[in-house]
């Protein structure tokens, strides 16, 4: 009897928990929202060119729409970007993020590179700066398959003048840094990805794509000669459809 009663006392107890959580209220458990962006972290141990500000947010970010990132440099009219929250959220979110701790502000861009692109955003100036953390790539073109039949589409730019992308090393492993193409460009095996693409300040981006370049310390003849400054990189509020979606798939995390 004595171990029926403690038998008795245990299925109670189970009910009573049970009870609290809403077993016997007719709702089903509230599953968590999974995480739209993953950000991975980068060891500042071993590079001690990375800056620490914290990582973004994971959760019930936007998904569709576009945001309006404006880049004011030394050279002339500020530079107008709409950045693609649809093919890129979260490439979008970390630009969002780090605009919003002045990441890149009083920053040097390192490079005009020979591939027709200005790059910017490492706020050590040495190439090989960044967050504490890293952003997949979500918007990589894909070549054409030269087995498939010519269409207007085959000879199109992967990166037309005017585009907007993340640049990591290995790829895949963006930061901060990102590339603004002056120049259609179409390599081989496509690294770069693509977040946004130039409204407005052309004209500075022309000027800035004439300036000589010099040895960058590395043997690189591609630093600037004169000095091309990120004054400020600010990111407006979301245009468009803001409803967040569900998070990526992973085929898309490549």
């Amino acid at each position: 009897m004595a171990g029926a009663g403690a038998g008795l006392a245990v299925v109670l107890i189970l009910a009573g928990i049970g009870w609290l959580g809403g077993m016997f209220d007719g709702t089903e458990p509230t599953a968590a929202a999974p995480d739209t962006c993953v950000w991975t972290p980068q060891n500042a141990t071993t590079n001690t060119d990375l800056k620490d500000v914290g990582t973004p947010p994971t959760k019930d970010l936007p998904t569709a729409g576009t945001r309006p990132m404006t880049i004011t440099t030394n050279q002339g009219t500020p530079i107008t970007v709409s950045l693609d929250l649809t093919r890129s959220p979260c490439g979008s979110e970390s630009l969002t993020y780090l605009a919003g701790k002045q990441f890149y502000n009083n920053t040097e861009c390192t490079e005009i590179t020979a591939d027709g692109a200005l790059r910017c955003g490492d706020p050590k100036g040495t190439g090989l700066g960044g967050p504490t953390y890293s952003v997949y790539s979500e918007n990589t073109p894909t070549p054409p398959d030269p087995s498939a039949s010519a269409s207007p589409d085959t000879h199109l730019p992967l990166y037309p003048k005017g585009t907007v992308a993340l640049i990591g090393n290995p790829p895949g492993t963006n930061g901060s840094q990102f590339l603004v193409f002056f120049k259609d460009f179409t390599p081989p095996s496509p690294q770069y990805s693509i977040v946004g693409t130039v409204t407005g300040g052309m004209d500075t981006l022309t000027k800035i794509s004439k300036i000589p370049t010099v040895d960058n310390g590395s043997g690189s003849k591609v630093k600037p000669k004169d000095k091309v400054l990120v004054q400020s990189l600010t990111v407006g509020d979301v245009a468009g459809d803001t409803a967040p979606s569900a998070a990526p798939s992973a085929s898309s995390q490549s």
